[in-house]
């Protein structure tokens, strides 16, 4: 039997956990709900609510750690993000937009700036408001980063070399 996909949710500011939760029904898959505080997630077997220790990276760390080839981490946190992708899991920002290698570095460089320009006393707009086609397209994103992440463990289950 292949396993199957996890998914890992950076949760203290995410604003799509119930999608996450629909889709891990209707897959059968683990799901990781990782924040710093309490956080109210349905009473299910598949469901597990981790609390770490307050303080910076945390809760990226805890995640950090256990991300691995076929597991789907769900984030805004551009250096969590790279950690995932060198770990080989997919990582998806709550608006559906993937973090690829290919653009992962110029997101860290940009996330970089803004840091710089804030610290001097520059006004920085903050990301766009999180809207209904945000959703939906969260909602696409996730859905075929499943199906890809059960391809993969398929594939790596088989004994095929990953793609």
């Amino acid at each position: 039997m292949t396993a199957l996909p996890r998914l890992f949710i950076d949760a203290d500011a995410c604003p799509v956990k119930d999608e996450v939760y629909r889709v891990g029904a209707r897959y059968g898959l683990h799901v990781f709900v990782v924040s710093n505080s309490w956080i109210n997630t349905p009473r299910e077997k598949w469901i597990e609510q981790v609390v770490v220790d307050a303080g910076p990276d945390i809760a990226d760390d805890w995640i950090a750690e256990r991300a691995v080839t076929g597991d789907v981490v769900i984030t805004a946190d551009i250096p969590l993000a790279d950690r995932c992708l060198k770990a080989g899991a997919q990582a998806i920002k709550s608006n559906g937009q993937f973090f690829t290698p290919d653009m992962i570095g110029s997101a860290l460089a940009g996330r970089m700036v803004g840091e710089h320009l804030r610290s001097i006393g520059v006004a920085t707009s903050g990301p766009p408001p999180f809207g209904p086609k945000d959703r939906s397209n969260f909602l696409q994103a996730l859905d075929q980063a499943v199906v890809k992440a059960k391809r993969a463990l398929a594939m790596q289950a088989a004994g095929a070399p990953p793609r």
